[in-house]
């Protein structure tokens, strides 16, 4: 055997206690595999910093008016906390949004508590009729998790809003790690008091006595309790009910016979309120619900919550004439793809390492000795991942797609080495004993494939010190990468080593070389003759070549991630700013008709303005709209974008 050392120690431990070795490899595999299935999936590493956003309606405001009395207040008041890198606000019509960036090491709940310590201070001194600043929930980077929608031949618009304020949206909170619910288009029901200034004259009443009379006829009073010599009575208000009839009903002032009611002077009537925003579904005016994820959950197990819960309310919703449309924006159909997509190639890679190794060793265990690294080492490096709290998502899943080819060099190497040096024992007049030749064959590669990996390793260095956004996408990627492939090293010094000389011994050994070996020797050494002979040539034709590549890097075109082919498109279209949401609708429903037309969309969904405690609030003039393109494959998933954009080209 040879000599000392850390790694020499390391082998021949795993040589001499095989069995433990083998039996912690697959005890490994079983816990990550179990791990796995526990894994947080998402679509992107969480590349935000934390932040909290707090939002403050106001309606009837204008945006100079949002901005002197909301705004700047509210800022003063935020301003000068501790851990704050950024402040950003914005004022548009009704609404006042701050966004507070903070340092990227700041405890998020900590933080919101301050913000809300500060926000108290203000309140009391907001204008009247504006609500409380409202801090968001926590979500996500990528926060929508699903966006549903509901259409309906037979209901209003406004049973509709009704149906999906008061029936879904609290059915949906209630699922496991749904942070908040946007609800989008539709009317919201409200019992409107239409004055009729005129009876005002006519009666001698002023605006604050109807609207004083307008709270009551609504409002809601403990009217405590009377306490008798040997019980305690709870007195009960009588709520009114509410129709717009009792409302009209409600007494303004009696002048001796003569009773005013809030109907004498004023319409009473069912109406919808103002709106701030619309949705349609496949053109028809609809509602959208917008359902955001909290921090830190499962965008798979959270997408099957929410859609068994769909399912549970589809036939109702059917029976009552609504038709739910449950997908409009489903990312967990892109993680599902990706993590489709990361399987294939292992599987590929896999059988492609055993075609190889056999084609070259012509032993088919060697093959599985080889392969057995890809699984090993890459569920190594997600368990290691899931315990720092790290996804499975775009980022970590393409380190790992990245780094199958590695993972099994170092297994090759060591395999092919050992191999070789079994059969030459084999021919010898004396064989030594296997476990000794096993040590030294991998001990003699050991050395230079320990420099190569961790050289290889090394070069995402730079991807991981990498800052800014740039940097919370790619981190992951590269600490997924480096982790499979250190794991690798550790597969081939210790399980390699091991299953060798398990599966691997003189009795299984043929005397004759492989075929491919033998006709890759005979036709490489003619080439290498050749090259020896015209060395010249051969160094100007590199340095020609790395010249060339040199010159071509410029025009290469340059790109912050590479595109992904997801199946969703979101186009944003904004108008003219005062645009009203009927222009907008109207615009909209144009688009829809024209991407409707193409063979590769399954559907097109549009909203616009915004919804209360959207993450995304923006004025009438502004619309998204979400197209699902149906599952493609090959060419037709390479041209989906392009009829797109031609489709939207005439707009």
């Amino acid at each position: 055997m040879n000599g000392g050392g850390w790694l020499a120690g390391i082998v021949a431990w795993s040589l001499r206690f095989r069995g433990i070795v083998v039996a912690l490899s697959v005890l490994l595999l079983v816990y990550a595999s179990f791990g796995l299935s526990q894994a947080t999936y998402d679509v992107f590493p969480e590349f935000a910093p934390p932040q909290v956003t707090i939002q403050t309606e106001a309606p009837g405001l204008s945006p100079e008016q949002v901005e002197t009395l909301l705004t700047q207040p509210l800022e003063n008041a935020i301003n000068g906390m501790t851990g704050i890198e950024a402040l950003r606000s914005s004022s548009i019509q009704g609404l006042s949004i701050i966004v507070v960036t903070l340092e990227p090491s700041s405890d998020i709940a900590l933080a919101r508590q301050r913000v809300a310590e500060r926000l108290t201070t203000v309140v009391g001194r907001l204008p009247r009729g504006v609500q409380a600043p409202v801090i968001t929930p926590l979500t996500s980077s990528t926060s929508v998790v699903l966006a549903a929608g509901l259409t309906s031949k037979s209901r209003s618009l406004m049973d509709l809003r009704t149906l999906a304020d008061w029936t879904i949206k609290p059915r949906l909170l209630a699922v496991p790690g749904v942070a908040k619910v946007s609800v989008f288009g539709g009317e919201v029901k409200q019992f409107q008091v239409q004055l009729r200034p005129e009876r005002l004259l006519q009666y001698g009443l002023t605006l604050d006595e109807v609207i004083a009379a307008a709270q009551q006829a609504t409002d809601v009073r403990g009217a405590g309790f009377i306490d008798t010599p040997n019980q305690r009575i709870v007195l009960q208000t009588q709520v009114p009910s509410a129709s717009a009839a009792v409302i009209a009903g409600t007494v303004l002032r009696h002048a001796g016979s003569v009773t005013v009611t809030l109907g004498d002077v004023a319409r009473v009537v069912e109406a919808p309120e103002p709106p701030v925003g619309a949705a349609s579904i496949l053109g028809k005016p609809g509602v959208q619900l917008v359902i955001s994820q909290q921090l830190g959950s499962n965008t798979l197990e959270v997408s099957q919550r929410l859609e068994a819960v769909l399912g549970e309310l589809q036939p109702t919703l059917a029976g009552q004439g609504v038709q739910l449309h449950p997908a409009i924006f489903r990312p967990a159909g892109f993680i599902e793809t990706a993590v489709a997509n990361v399987r294939a190639s292992l599987l590929i890679g896999a059988v492609l390492v055993i075609a190889v190794l056999f084609l070259f060793l012509f032993n088919l265990r060697t093959a599985a000795i080889s392969v057995t690294a890809i699984p090993l080492s890459l569920l190594a490096a997600v368990a290691v991942l899931q315990h720092y709290g790290i996804s499975l998502n775009t980022m970590t899943l393409g380190g790992l797609a990245i780094a199958v080819g590695l993972v099994v060099d170092d297994a090759v190497i060591d395999v092919e080495n050992i191999y070789r040096r079994l059969r030459e024992n084999r021919g010898n007049p004396a064989p030594r004993p296997a476990i000794d030749v096993v040590l030294d064959a991998a001990l003699e590669v050991r050395t230079p494939v320990v420099y190569a990996t961790l050289a290889v390793a090394l070069v995402f260095v730079p991807v991981l010190t990498m800052s800014g956004l740039g940097g919370r996408l790619f981190q992951p990627l590269g600490i997924a990468y480096v982790l499979a492939t250190l794991a690798s090293l550790v597969v081939a010094t210790t399980v390699t080593p091991a299953l060798c000389l398990w599966l691997l011994d003189n009795r299984h050994l043929p005397d004759a070389e492989p075929p491919v070996m033998h006709w890759l020797k005979t036709r490489y050494r003619r080439s290498l003759a050749w090259v020896e002979l015209r060395y010249r040539r051969v160094l100007t034709g590199v340095v020609v070549l790395t010249l060339a590549s040199m010159v071509a890097l410029p025009l290469l075109r340059g790109g912050f991630i590479p595109e992904l082919r997801e199946g969703h498109f979101i186009v944003h279209m904004s108008a003219v700013p005062g645009t009203s949401l009927q222009e907008s609708l109207r615009l909209g429903g144009r688009v829809t008709a024209a991407l409707l037309t193409l063979p590769q969309v399954k559907s097109v969904a549009q909203r616009a303005g915004r919804a209360e405690a959207a993450d995304d609030v923006w004025g009438t003039h502004y619309s998204e709209i979400d197209v699902a393109l149906k599952p493609l494959s090959g060419e037709d998933a390479e041209t989906a974008q392009a009829a797109v954009r031609d489709a939207l080209a005439q707009f």
